[in-house]
């Protein structure tokens, strides 16, 4: 089955799915049998129904967002073919993985940094760094790819942010940073792993050169699951990601790739 018939029924399925929720909903109605009409002025009071109606009401500002979502899950196929490299990874620019922590689990961390070094490297990458900020050391092992920012506690920000901002920040400072303006910077999570196809993805953008940042998808349940729940309800990034995301992507000419979550952007 290829991408264009899984994208057919996925879109299929995604019609199905809001029809049927509107006709037992009350919001499509079949034939007059099917609602029964009333009076709210009447039934309910004058107090209760304003309340009523205003409730009604608040639920148009999700509209947008759930028009976004709809177009970009419909219009563009939501089942992209094996990303293929445009050039040679020996060609592109530098590339800087910085990964940003607490340091509260280091084993998590080694063992990521460890996989998305090696993803890289199976992809044919070869140009790259792995920065890890953190503000508590993890203590990784010495490897001329992967380099290890602890951020003094003492440190602050001339406009005082804090978290992940502080941190970042902190690799830009003249006395921390390395980097080239011409260098390119992925931005990951402590838990996040890249796919070859997500580094083909942002081989493809950096060579390219035709904008200046751009973002991939995240998914999830791909490893050992811990909390069902939680990932369930983290789930909801991907349709954000494949929805809204993409197509304001595609609609002001930037880029995204298949793969795991990453940004990245030119130093």
């Amino acid at each position: 089955m290829n991408s264009t018939t899984k994208h057919l029924l996925h879109c299929t399925l995604l019609i199905t799915v809001i029809v049927t929720f509107e006709v037992f909903s009350g919001g499509i109605k079949i034939d007059e049998n099917s609602f029964t009409l009333v009076d709210p002025w009447t039934e309910y009071g004058q107090l209760a129904t304003v309340l009523l109606y205003l409730l009604r009401f608040l639920t148009l500002l999700t509209l947008p967002q759930v028009l976004f979502n709809f177009c970009g899950l419909v219009f563009y196929n939501a089942f992209p073919e094996k990303v293929v490299l445009k050039g040679s990874p020996l060609l592109a620019p530098f590339i800087c993985i910085r990964v940003v922590t607490r340091g509260d689990f280091p084993d998590l961390v080694k063992t990521n940094v460890l996989r998305n070094m090696n993803t890289c490297l199976d992809t044919g990458l070869e140009n790259f760094l792995i920065e890890v900020v953190t503000d508590k050391a993890v203590n990784l092992s010495q490897h001329r790819r992967i380099r290890e920012i602890v951020v003094p506690k003492e440190y602050k920000t001339r406009t005082g942010a804090l978290f992940k901002s502080r941190a970042l920040q902190y690799c830009l400072e003249d006395n921390v940073n390395v980097l080239n303006d011409s260098d390119w910077i992925v931005h990951l999570d402590e838990e996040t792993l890249l796919t070859e196809n997500s580094v083909r993805g942002i081989i493809n953008f950096v060579l390219d050169g035709k904008h200046p940042f751009g973002q991939g998808l995240i998914t999830y349940a791909n490893e050992n699951v811990v909390n069902w729940l939680t990932t369930l309800a983290d789930s909801f990034r991907v349709s954000d990601d494949m929805g809204k995301l993409r197509l304001q992507f595609k609609l002001f000419q930037s880029r995204s790739s298949a793969g795991r979550a990453v940004m990245w952007s030119p130093r």
